[in-house]
């Protein structure tokens, strides 16, 4: 039989210890001390057909459980705006160096929880342009490294997000 990832010795799993952790991580500003995209899967694996979200996955739905959940979504969207860098760009990992791409995903993820307004979009709006090759057209990864199709697209998506949200 393969153990379930989320079972813990004491027997209980419940989405009321995981709000508890990411809020407790997120008073002592250590965020980056969880594997968020695990923690975001664990969220959405808790969610029902009926649209509200179990304790666990496959739990009945619940008001106080889908509260919970929500919540969560926010703060680890508070995590995706602490990936600014004073430079304006973002990181996808913690002290790790920017890549223009993260606009996409994070923006995109802020988007969808409604938080973009927590994203200072001038220093953004500045490292993208700072990535931008003025002479060829194209968008590098980071300031003076070589343009790509990659960033250019993701970029383009970046500019649909403004003109949308800013």
């Amino acid at each position: 039989m393969k153990m379930d990832p989320f079972q813990v010795t004491w027997g209980e799993v419940d989405t009321r210890f995981s709000y508890i952790a990411i809020c407790s991580l997120a008073l002592l500003h250590s965020m980056d001390k969880i594997n968020v995209d695990k923690a975001v899967k664990y969220f959405v694996s808790c969610k029902n057909l009926d649209g509200g979200f179990g304790c666990s996955p496959g739990a009945e739905s619940h008001a106080a459980q889908s509260m919970l959940c929500i919540l969560c979504y926010d703060l680890l969207g508070w995590w995706l705006c602490e990936q600014q860098v004073k430079s304006g760009g973002l990181n996808g990992h913690p002290e790790k160096l920017t890549d223009v791409c993260y606009s996409w995903w994070v923006l995109s993820s802020l988007v969808m929880i409604d938080k973009v307004q927590w994203i200072h979009n001038e220093k953004l709006v500045k490292f993208i342009l700072d990535c931008q090759d003025k002479e060829k057209g194209g968008i590098s990864d980071r300031p003076n490294d070589a343009i790509d199709v990659f960033h250019t697209f993701l970029e383009s998506l970046v500019c649909n997000i403004w003109v949308s949200f800013f």
